[in-house]
């Protein structure tokens, strides 16, 4: 049976999803998130994004187009360029690595392992701005930052199993 252009159409969008929402998450980050007492806290979107994709459709979600998208924060958001590029790697690169791993386990342990990433990506993050500015920069936004990540990590999760199951077959 031949395939069809609509088909080949239709199937390349569909696996552009993870893609898309991943840029859609990375332009709603931008928007500001003001909470009582404390700073500027933009979620790390992507980061979950980036972060569910490799575990579940690592060949949608290359470490090229996390460099890309990590790129395309840091320039949105003002940032060294290349930090987020080398953060959306470096998760992407850990999560493949343990990829049977999370597949094998429950929602909690892939919710534990996301813990090790957010706080970990914070941790580099911090460091790299702190030598890029050759100052220390506050600890303290980035594991704000990292703990927010985290505890809307189920909200989110739950959005990409949906667009998983809506767009993606399984393979």
């Amino acid at each position: 049976m031949t395939v069809s252009v609509w088909q080949r159409l239709d199937q390349a969008g569909r696996s552009l999803a993870p893609v898309a929402v991943t840029v859609m998450l990375l332009l709603l980050s931008m928007v500001p998130l003001y909470l009582p007492g404390s700073e500027l806290v933009p979620p790390a979107l992507a980061l979950m994004s980036v972060y569910y994709w490799a575990i579940h459709r690592p060949d949608l979600i290359r470490p090229s187009v996390a460099f890309a998208i990590g790129l395309l924060q840091d320039m949105l958001a003002g940032a060294p360029l290349g930090v987020t590029a080398l953060v959306l790697v470096l998760c992407h690169w850990v999560v493949v690595s343990q990829r049977g791993f999370f597949l094998a386990n429950s929602f909690v342990l892939l919710w534990v392992g996301f813990a090790f990433i957010v706080f970990g990506a914070a941790l580099v993050q911090w460091l790299a701005f702190s030598v890029l500015t050759l100052t220390v920069m506050p600890l303290e936004a980035a594991l704000f930052q990292a703990a927010l990540t985290l505890a809307l990590f189920p909200i989110f999760a739950w959005l990409f199993i949906r667009v998983h199951r809506a767009f993606l077959k399984e393979h």
